[in-house]
């Protein structure tokens, strides 16, 4: 067992893959970034960037990219449903969610649910590791999924729809529109994935030996988004971003006899945003309105359920100032005001402050450092003081090395502070400390990175019993997280044939101080890879992943074991005057019989068949 340990780790660590397209961001003139800072103010961080090219060869569902495209750890309780994320051996409310600049975690359980995000519904989906909450605030602290809309000003006039059909009943539409000209940009987009979702359990029999299958697991999930950007002057541009999300689930059953149970997510986020540039100064005002409902029926068969609600607004300043020619210092003042109310906990109101000052100095196209600051004022918490220093140095084109520390946190959820009998309002919010050392090698058609880190979290917002029947949320717990995270990408042409490799690789090591124990649902490894080939108008990909073995939080079922799943795909593209791509892929090739999160079975081997027409 020993040897064959070894062995994995030697094949892990000499086969990591991984890519970063970054053409929307070269071309600031021609494209508007939705987030710039993500990509001006973070040379000392790891980014992984995937463009619509990748997005749209995976599957629609925002959990499947990520789980086959970078370190994020999936957690999901059955195809479809409840899907969360552990980002550096982080709980699921210690990521956040970005979407076009915009912190979009729930406001009552602190994390995101990602498959209630359609991927192709955005341009770009980027992953920066490491810690971010001077500039992203609450939750950034694992890392941030950064989910962008990029307009673009030039003229085009674009349309997207891809077809999906599958097994048990799967359907999805995804349609795209895109019109614009040097003044005006348009995005409007609808998507729609259902599924009856009853998939057998492979290898799970009943009593009398009739096989298992996904059992009440139906799910639809309808987005819709509308994107305008319009240049007031070259230098000045005004957009808003509007989404819509419904996802309507009814719950997998662990057992033939639960009673069947559905839940309802609807958000609406909507962001209007003006940015001004003129001589050294620099200015970026945002407004946004988000609001997120939830719905809960413990019998689909009744109309009684509960439910809990919150409507965030948001308005953020950032006034820029370029001192020299190679020092840029921000200023920002943001603002917060949440009001949550629900069958379980009441009604109330949230209201942040914010202040921070970002200052980067680019002394050379070898060198940058950053520097950022953030304090947070409310009467809920008190907030500790968060900052953030980094450098990046290339010491020439083989060789660059990365350095960042920093202080993030996690503030208390409407959940956490207000939960009626249970809610703890004097909770403090959860701090990390973070430092973490990368290096990236570039040489010819290869690039390698390869990230180390340590982070040390505190009062960490446990629920536990207090009278043994009653539980509360406590800061009770401290966590050590250490680990590495490798990425190696290469691509090569020989002729009219194309191949390129990726993967990554994360060792994560996250232990409770005083049990020493890895935390639940924390593997030690985590590997994927993809290959792909194309050749004139004929495409292959082939995507590997493999989970280690994770604890539970039940002695009965103490041990999710690890799993390998491999997924095919074919396409062709007929290259007429108007593209349409036709596409088969065979998902768990190898019909494998697993589970991320116990009890909670995963489809066996199924097939997807899609129609790509741009016209």
């Amino acid at each position: 067992m020993t040897l064959r340990k070894l062995l994995f780790s030697l094949f892990a660590l000499s086969c990591q893959f991984v890519w970063a397209q970054n053409d929307s961001i070269n071309n600031l003139k021609e494209v508007i970034v939705s987030d710039r800072t993500l990509y001006l103010s973070n040379k000392s961080q790891s980014i992984q960037i995937l463009n619509d090219s990748v997005i749209n060869k995976n599957q629609s569902s925002l959990s499947n990219l990520l789980n086959y495209n970078s370190v994020l750890y999936f957690k999901e309780y059955g195809r479809g449903m409840l899907s969360t994320v552990s980002f550096r051996g982080t709980t699921a409310s210690q990521t956040a969610v970005i979407w076009n600049g915009i912190n979009v975690n729930s406001q009552l359980n602190g994390s995101a649910d990602f498959n209630t995000f359609t991927a192709p519904d955005f341009n770009t989906i980027s992953i920066k590791a490491g810690g971010g909450s001077v500039s992203y605030g609450s939750g950034a602290i694992g890392g941030t999924v950064h989910l962008s809309n990029d307009l673009v000003f030039k003229n085009k006039f674009e349309n997207d729809l891809r077809l999906d059909y599958g097994s048990f009943n799967t359907v999805g539409v995804n349609y795209k529109l895109v019109l614009a000209d040097k003044k005006w940009s348009t995005q409007l987009g609808f998507s729609r994935n259902s599924s009856d979702n009853d998939y057998p359990y492979v290898g799970q029999y009943t009593w009398d030996d009739v096989q298992r299958k996904n059992e009440n697991g139906q799910y639809a999930t309808t987005n819709l988004y509308v994107n305008i950007g319009y240049k007031v002057k070259p230098n000045s541009v005004i957009t808003f971003y509007s989404q819509s999300s419904n996802t309507d689930r009814n719950l997998s059953l662990i057992s033939e006899s639960d009673s069947k149970t559905k839940y309802v997510n609807t958000f609406s986020r909507n962001l209007l945003e003006y940015a001004t540039t003129k001589d050294r100064f620099s200015s970026n005002y945002k407004v946004a309105y988000l609001a997120e409902q939830y719905q809960y029926f413990e019998n689909i068969e009744s109309k009684d359920f509960s439910f809990g609600k919150s409507e965030s607004f948001i308005a953020k300043m950032d006034l820029g100032y370029k001192i020299t020619d190679f020092i840029k210092l921000n200023g920002i003042l943001d603002y917060n005001r949440t009001k949550g109310f629900g069958t379980s906990f009441g009604d109330n109101t949230r209201q942040i402050g914010g202040i921070a000052v970002k200052a980067v100095a680019q002394h050379n196209e070898k060198w940058q450092n950053e520097l950022g600051f953030r304090k947070e004022a409310t009467t809920d918490y008190e907030s500790p003081f968060l900052f953030s220093l980094g450098s990046s140095y290339k010491f020439n084109s083989f060789y660059n090395l990365k350095f960042n520390v920093s202080r993030n946190f996690r503030i208390p959820t409407f959940n956490d502070l207000y939960w009626e009998t249970g809610g703890n309002p004097d909770l403090k919010p959860e701090s990390s400390y973070q430092v973490e050392v990368g290096n990236v090698f570039t040489y010819k058609k290869f690039t390698l990175s390869e990230t180390v880190y340590f982070m040390k979290i505190s009062d960490l917002i446990r629920w536990a019993p207090l009278d043994g029947s009653n539980w509360t949320p406590e800061n009770i717990d401290r966590v050590n997280s250490y680990g590495s995270e490798t990425n190696l990408s290469w691509a090569n042409s020989y002729g009219k044939n194309n191949v390129a490799l990726n993967a990554s690789y994360a060792y994560t090591v996250s232990e409770n101080v005083e049990t020493g124990e890895q935390l639940i649902y924390v593997p030690y490894h985590k590997l994927n890879s993809n290959v792909s080939y194309s050749y004139k108008k004929i495409s292959a990909m082939y995507q590997f992943l493999f989970n280690g073995a994770v604890t539970t939080p039940s002695q009965k079922y103490h041990l999710v074991k690890e799993y390998w799943v491999s997924n095919l795909g074919a396409y062709y593209d007929f290259g007429a005057k108007y593209t349409c791509k036709i596409g088969l892929q065979a998902l768990n090739l190898f019909n494998q019989n697993y589970q991320s999160i116990s009890q909670h079975y995963m489809p066996g081997r199924n097939f997807l068949i899609n129609l790509t027409f741009k016209f």
